[in-house]
């Protein structure tokens, strides 16, 4: 053998033993400097909504600056790219609804990350049913009354999305395909955009995330005709499912999820799931979240990517039967 392969190899393990070296005090130290949590929807949605709120628990905890970041654009793509191409340190997350993650793949011919394996995901945050409401003009006031007013008025009815592609968007194409009406889709920059819009009477109906959508409800801005949950929602007791107004099976909602760079520490990733998990399960941010209409999770970084690997092929079909395209 070579003397010089030897040499190598020492090097080599040398160099590996003071990588391991620097990332073990890496995770004992963190957090060491102020953390960017990336939005990729513009304020006001649920993933702002609660990134705030994390935001600002991490922060009185760790005594470090967490900043939110709103990054919109491309369906969420362009926040997730720039995170899944951060530097792997721990200091730059990602907050925001994993129909992103697990819709886009199928939708997008070309995805500048990949969502499996350039983020490493941290917990699930919460879960949020989405709420099927029109603007006051519509003449419906419940499910099956907004379907026969559709029927009997095809085309006229459009529905608003956060986005092309995403979980929105989606919950419109699967509302169409099984009650078999007519709706246009008007794609807007971040759900609350498309809250924005229905207030304005720009547009017809949404199914948006109770989280975002229940002021405006209580407002008496728009109607609430339905919850797409398994079950009412304690925040709407009076409002029917979907399932339950007349389109069985029905369900949609809104998972949102905090993540890191693909190649974070296990240890950064473990310290920030612990840290986060108490938050989310502090009885101020579960009861402030229930009473907008929204459940914490909290769960493993090990359950959160196998949500997010299943979710993947169950819209894979949902796309595929809807037809969709990315723009």
């Amino acid at each position: 053998m070579p003397r010089s392969i030897p040499v190598r190899l020492a090097a080599a393990c040398a160099l590996f033993a003071l990588a391991t070296a620097a990332l073990a005090q890496a995770a004992a130290t963190y957090p060491a400097k102020p953390i960017r949590i990336i939005v990729p929807f513009p304020p006001g949605g649920t993933s702002d909504v609660l990134a705030r709120a994390i935001g600002q628990k991490l922060s009185e905890s760790w005594k470090q600056s967490v900043v939110v970041d709103n990054k919109p654009g491309a369906g969420g793509n362009i926040g997730a790219e720039l995170v899944a191409k951060a530097e792997p340190d721990g200091y730059t997350l990602l907050l925001l609804d994993v129909g992103t993650l697990t819709i886009s793949p199928s939708i997008y011919a070309k995805l500048g990350y990949d969502p499996v394996k350039d983020l490493a995901p941290i917990t699930m945050v919460a879960v949020s049913p989405h709420a099927l409401v029109v603007h006051p003009s519509i003449p419906a006031n419940s499910v099956k009354e907004l379907i026969a007013w559709a029927k009997a008025n095809p085309g006229k009815i459009n529905f608003a999305s956060a986005g092309n592609g995403t979980a929105v968007h989606l919950a419109g194409e699967q509302f169409k395909m099984m009650t078999g009406i007519e709706m246009v889709h008007v794609p807007y920059k971040g759900g609350a955009q498309a809250l924005t819009g229905l207030v304005g009477g720009e547009v017809n109906m949404t199914l948006n995330g109770l989280l975002a959508t229940l002021p405006h409800i209580k407002s008496g801005k728009i109607k609430a005709l339905a919850i797409a949950g398994k079950t009412r929602s304690p925040a709407l007791p009076d409002v029917p499912t979907v399932d339950e107004a007349g389109v069985p099976g029905f369900q949609s909602g809104s998972w949102q999820g905090l993540l890191a760079t693909g190649a974070t520490p296990k240890d950064v990733i473990a310290k920030l799931n612990a840290a986060v998990v108490q938050v989310l399960h502090s009885p101020e941010i579960k009861e402030r979240m229930a009473a907008q209409g929204a459940d914490v999770v909290g769960d493993t970084p090990e359950q959160f990517g196998a949500f997010i690997r299943d979710e993947k092929v169950r819209w894979a079909k949902i796309v595929k039967d809807a037809g969709i395209k990315g723009e």
